[in-house]
């Protein structure tokens, strides 16, 4: 990821209910819900709640489909994890498997492997 993608990503969740948004679309995994069960679990108009999807979508951080009549949205796991790793491929002075231990006790709290995960590696 270069620092203009990584840019409009954090932009776009700069903003309270897209960072909502996004993270109701984490939580529902790779299947993503409908706009309209988003619309009402947020609360949100859906003029609203197209404005910012559209921002989401923008930034590469959601994606969609159409089945039947309804459109149905999820976070892209893909670019989110290709955010996060720009973010920390020069941490921690050199030494970046203590931040990847970190990361992933964090994946492990919310998305437990069904398989036994591989380490992260540092990319250099």
């Amino acid at each position: 990821m270069d620092m203009k993608s990584a840019v409009v990503a954090l932009a776009a969740l700069a903003q309270e209910t897209r960072l909502s948004i996004f993270r109701l679309l984490v939580k529902a995994g790779p299947k993503g819900l409908p706009a309209g069960r988003i619309a009402e679990k947020l609360d949100v108009p859906g003029a609203t709640l197209s404005f910012h999807l559209k921002e989401l979508s923008h930034a590469e951080l959601v994606t969609f489909r159409q089945e039947g009549r309804f459109i149905y949205y999820s976070a892209d796991f893909e670019h989110m994890a290709e955010l996060m790793t720009f973010l920390t491929e020069h941490c921690c002075e050199g030494m970046p498997q203590a931040c990847f231990a970190a990361v992933e006790t964090a994946l492990d709290q919310c998305c437990p492997p069904k398989v036994k995960r591989r380490p992260l590696r540092s990319r250099r």
